[in-house]
């Protein structure tokens, strides 16, 4: 397993990650976690609104003494009501300072080591969410801060006014919106991506092709093919081709793959350290499909 810097914190990631959101169970963590940690995966992503707070609660117990060695990130802004059942939108510093508490506490943990913004819009009050992080960041309760965001006019404020270290967006071969602007913008701020969605919901390892964001039924397939064809010439899985895709970008620290069983959990990192894609399998991977760009929030 690689590790690579998450922007400018000194958070050492590994470059796949294990996105906690799909393990629903205590059974589920307790077989994945120790498994994720055998193959190199330190670093783990859930976020306060996932099962009402469980899933924190489930990765804190599964993790147990490990905690020291691995990276958690949770999110934060998405405020449940009373009973649980919506949740509206809460960016607020005020908001901000009590959650990280709940969440320290469902996870079993004095700090965070990447607290994120899930989320965000330009009319949010930016300069106070930052404080907020800041704060928290001040007081200890967590290493660095990031958001996530897949909204252009979005980050560009944040790579303006704040010292995120890192940006969660989704990121694939199917959706190279971040490839327009956003992945460049943010490597030369030394702010580091983390991707979500690197197997497009699993169009790009197996799943039967359907329409997918703008794209027909018919290039979802060629680019299903297209991944596979690459993934046999280089003897990796799909999954591993598809990570591989996201990770050439310099911008990226870490491809969040959500791993539901052991068993793609071993086709998602093998057994094997597997190389960079040649230029030219690049290239025929991204002649496949075409780039697409986010046509709001923009400005």
């Amino acid at each position: 397993m690689q590790y690579h810097t998450l922007g400018n914190s000194d958070l050492q990631v590994s470059e796949i990650s294990l996105g906690c959101m799909s393990l629903k169970t205590a059974e589920a963590f307790q077989q994945m976690i120790p498994q994720a940690l055998d193959v190199g995966i330190n670093f783990f992503d859930t976020a306060d609104l996932y099962d009402q707070g469980q899933n924190e609660v489930l990765l804190g117990k599964a993790l147990g003494t490990h905690r020291k060695e691995v990276i958690v990130a949770s999110k934060v802004g998405n405020q449940l009501n009373a009973d649980g059942t919506s949740w509206s939108w809460n960016p607020s510093k005020a908001y901000i300072l009590t959650a990280i508490d709940a969440s320290l506490k469902r996870l079993g943990t004095d700090y965070i080591d990447l607290y994120q913004l899930h989320g965000g819009t330009i009319e949010d009050p930016i300069d106070e969410t930052i404080e907020a992080f800041e704060t928290l960041k001040q007081q200890g309760k967590i290493r660095a801060y990031g958001i996530s965001s897949i909204r252009p006019n979005v980050i560009q404020e944040y790579v303006k006014r704040s010292n995120i270290a890192s940006n969660m967006m989704q990121y694939s071969l199917l959706d190279r919106r971040p490839e327009e602007t956003a992945l460049d913008l943010l490597h030369q701020n030394n702010i580091s991506v983390i991707t979500r969605g690197t197997v497009a919901k699993g169009l790009l390892a197996g799943k039967p092709a359907t329409v997918y964001l703008a794209h027909s039924e018919e290039r979802v397939q060629a680019a299903s093919e297209a991944i596979h064809q690459v993934a046999q010439q280089n003897q990796q899985t799909t999954a591993q081709t598809c990570a591989r895709y996201v990770l050439q970008h310099p911008a990226v620290a870490s491809a969040v793959m959500g791993f539901r069983t052991i068993e793609q959990l071993k086709n998602g990192i093998g057994t094997n350290e597997f190389a960079h894609l040649s230029d030219s399998d690049y290239q025929a991977l991204q002649n496949s499909v075409e780039a697409k760009v986010y046509d709001k929030h923009r400005v």
